[in-house]
């Protein structure tokens, strides 16, 4: 039962936060992104309320919850505490939210139930048959696949390949750009199996990242046999983003070995790539070869009618409506993939959140102008965007790849890191070699302290935006 015994402690906080942010000219930004309401605590929790999935999400993002339990923990003294956050649609009048607790509380937990219960009828059914593998994301199914022209194949084997796994197609290697699918249909292979009959067998989807670090580290504790006796047992392997290996010697024997394990026991083997498996340099000729010689599809941008179908397919799994002309407008503009359409989806939907306003057409132009403008990031080059920081920050590209460890080279440095992770499709190892030959975990540790360093300093994202744009529009 909550005895509100941290209320008084909340309101402090929210108003340090508040006018620190006000001192700073970012009370606005305080606004929509604090925008969260006390419910109820206990000894150790404090229980807030957000009113809408987006807004959550967005805040978790952004690192606001974190900052606002730091100084919660500091002006109250206890390390234990904990943030609790509800979504709860308010709807309360400024009078009513004024009322007694007594009288306050059934309502919020009518609210909330009211919302859970919405949000969950949709999937009701499907969560009562579904069974749910521990590696793999429940959404990745083929039911909320929209095949069309430039996937019906890879779709079709797919669907072969889960329901007689290790005899139809094996191995089976998915290729082509990011956010077309290939994963979204290895993992609804996976899950398929497992919901059919699978539950007993070894299932496993790992990238192709993991599956080198968990090797790399199986081999610095004396673990290899561990490892072998792992991989080379399963029923079925998924695995992700094989071009991630190129250049990894070691790893690329170990899958060698692991496929011939696995082939010979007909366990099935599904893999995905960025371009055809010939096309990646340094990779083992051997690995290539039984790779190849399984059945290789690739996945193409979706046409029109694909498009439109795959943005009234996440509108109606997401429980909401939008207009035609809306959906039309978004899937004429964007032709790039799938990612991008529900990134689209998402700010539309998060705007009527917002302002509890219904988006029409030119709301949504508006919205979208930036997405819209901004052009594809297909031939967006590393040194582009290293000249685009230099310029910047006022230093030679040479001094961006170099070594120096002073505060002006390391920090544009570590930021042009960032931008080309997010920009291109580029493993970190390529990144790393962009960048005067610097090693795989450098370049991640220096990707990594810019996407924290996001979370706590709005102003940072930003100026990362403005060069984002200022790469994109960049002319020789």
């Amino acid at each position: 039962m909550s005895e509100r015994i941290y209320e008084e402690a909340w309101d402090y906080t929210m108003k340090v936060l508040r006018d620190l942010y006000k001192s700073q000219n970012k009370e606005d930004e305080f606004k929509l992104w604090f925008n969260m309401n006390y419910v109820e605590d206990t000894i150790d929790t404090i229980t807030v309320s957000v009113a809408s999935s987006f807004l959550q999400q967005t805040m978790q993002k952004k690192g606001n919850f974190d900052i606002v339990l730091k100084k919660l923990k500091e002006i109250t003294g206890q390390e234990d505490i904990k943030l609790n956050c509800i979504v709860v649609k308010e709807e309360l009048s400024e009078s009513k939210k004024s009322e007694n607790s007594a009288a306050e509380k059934p309502s919020k937990k009518s609210a909330e139930s009211e919302t859970s219960s919405t949000d969950s009828n949709a999937a009701e059914t499907k969560k009562t048959n579904f069974k749910k593998h521990q590696l793999l994301q429940e959404e990745y199914t083929f039911d909320t696949f929209i095949p069309g022209d430039n996937s019906n194949f890879a779709y079709n084997a797919s669907v072969a390949v889960a329901k007689k796994p290790g005899k139809e197609y094996n191995p089976i290697l998915l290729y082509g750009g990011s956010g077309l699918g290939k994963t979204h249909l290895m993992q609804a292979i996976g899950n398929y199996i497992y919901n059919n009959g699978g539950e007993k067998l070894k299932i496993c989807y790992v990238s192709a990242e993991s599956f080198t670090n968990e090797f790399t580290i199986s081999i610095k504790e004396g673990k290899t046999n561990a490892f072998k006796n792992k991989y080379r047992n399963l029923d079925v392997l998924l695995l992700d983003d094989i071009h991630f290996l190129q250049g990894k010697e070691s790893t690329q024997e170990e899958l060698f070995y692991t496929f011939n394990a696995l082939h010979e026991k007909k366990a099935q083997m599904v893999f995905t790539c960025d371009r055809p498996i010939k096309e990646i340099k340094n990779m083992a000729a051997r690995l290539v070869s039984r790779l190849a010689n399984g059945l290789c599809i690739d996945l193409q941008p979706p046409s029109y009618e694909t498009r439109v179908a795959i943005l009234q397919k996440k509108i109606d799994l997401m429980g909401k409506t939008l207009s035609q002309d809306i959906v039309e407008y978004i899937a004429k503009n964007i032709e790039t993939n799938v990612r991008d359409l529900e990134a689209a989806l998402n700010k539309v939907f998060g705007y009527a959140d917002l302002v509890e306003k219904k988006p029409d057409l030119e709301i949504t132009k508006h919205l979208l102008k930036d997405v819209m403008d901004s052009g594809s990031t297909e031939s967006i080059s590393i040194d582009v965007i290293q000249k685009v920081i230099a310029d910047n920050y006022q230093i030679s590209v040479a001094d961006l790849k170099g070594k120096k460890r002073d505060k002006k080279f390391v920090v544009p440095r570590q930021i042009a890191i960032y931008i080309a992770r997010e920009l291109t499709e580029m493993a970190y190892t390529d990144i790393g070699n962009e960048f005067g030959g610097k090693d795989h975990s450098t370049i991640m540790s220096a990707y990594n302290k810019i996407a924290e360093q996001i979370k706590i300093d709005s102003s940072l994202e930003s100026r990362i935006q403005l060069f984002i744009r200022e790469i994109k529009e960049y002319k020789k």
